[in-house]
């Protein structure tokens, strides 16, 4: 008997460069207790606490519970979905970060324990229980705090207790590693596919406009063309090469609604070689051609270009 096949979707969240730090937070965080049927993976460490009620979170087929107060730490790329318990709406924050670059000069490739630094960025998917890790939670709810305030100079004050965070989750993640040691071993499963292909993500998402052989890919991969075309595929439900022309319309999307640039000009903006193969692409991942996508928007025109990006409240069942 065949098995279902796992449906993952990458939602991906711009941050502002000058202060890479979103928050996700309100009465549109409750969570539904009827299971999405999907995983999902970000392109920035997700940083979540839960304020009411409980459910499960799946990692790797594995269903993992969680409870008031307990903190999530979930690294990119990683696949994983949430669900409250059954008659519960659990309510959440999150904070969407990319400490690389926020906390830049902490963790330099000379700073103690960099190298478990990077590793933790990439490789964390923790639940920690608020009765267990009481400083996690109390500075998770600072940073919250500080962000809804938005006080005078804020952001330094936001730094200086995410800097307070990433040195506790540290000391969380070096005990998981000693923990996980005698675990059975490695599997080659989705999540772990994720975080070999990571590489190639993080190298579209900053290269998309430029044109680059999927080669180029691959060896960032360590992987051999042929192998990374079939782990990309499984992972992502399409080749490579798809993927960079839907990050590439996806891009143009923004453009298109933010700016009154020609569509010939964001086109070749975002790196299709001709508008024929742009109009092509656009109609295949959007269902509209540009121009009518375009008129479609139009009210707004004002709405934060983060709306288009990332999910901005929670997923109601169905959609």
């Amino acid at each position: 008997m065949s098995k279902t096949k796992t449906i993952i979707e990458y939602r991906s969240y711009e941050l502002p460069p000058e202060f890479p730090v979103l928050m996700l937070t309100g009465e549109d965080w409750h969570i539904s207790d009827i299971p999405s049927g999907k995983l999902h993976f970000h392109n920035c460490l997700e940083l979540g606490i839960c304020h009411t009620q409980s459910g499960w979170m799946e990692f790797d087929g594995q269903r993992v519970d969680f409870h008031e107060g307990d903190v999530t730490v979930i690294s990119r790329n990683i696949p994983h979905t949430t669900c409250s318990a059954p008659g519960c709406a659990s309510l959440w924050s999150y904070l969407y970060l990319a400490p690389e670059d926020f906390l830049r000069g902490f963790f330099g490739d000379a700073a103690p324990e960099a190298r478990t630094y990077r590793e933790m960025l990439e490789n964390s998917r923790f639940i920690l229980h608020g009765s267990e890790y009481p400083a996690i939670r109390e500075v998770m709810l600072q940073i919250l705090g500080e962000m809804k305030a938005k006080a005078t100079n804020y952001q330094f004050s936001v730094a200086g207790l995410t800097l307070s965070l990433m040195m506790q989750l540290m000391r969380v993640y070096q005990n998981s590693k000693h923990a996980s040691a005698s675990s059975s071993g490695a599997k080659a499963d989705m999540a772990q596919n994720a975080l070999v292909i990571a590489p190639a993500l993080d190298y579209i998402r900053d290269n998309y406009m430029q044109n680059f052989p999927v080669d180029l890919l691959a060896d960032l991969c360590h992987l051999s063309p042929t192998h990374f075309r079939r782990v990309f595929h499984e992972i992502m439900e399409m080749s490579p090469l798809d993927y960079l022309n839907r990050t590439r319309i996806l891009q143009s999307c923004s453009m298109l609604r933010m700016t009154e640039d020609s569509i010939l000009s964001v086109s070749e903006r975002v790196g299709f070689r001709s508008i024929s193969s742009y109009n092509r692409h656009f109609l295949t991942f959007i269902g509209l051609t540009p121009t009518e996508w375009r008129k479609k928007v139009a009210p707004a025109q004002k709405a934060s270009i983060l709306r288009y990006n990332g999910w901005m409240k929670a997923e109601t069942p169905g959609s």
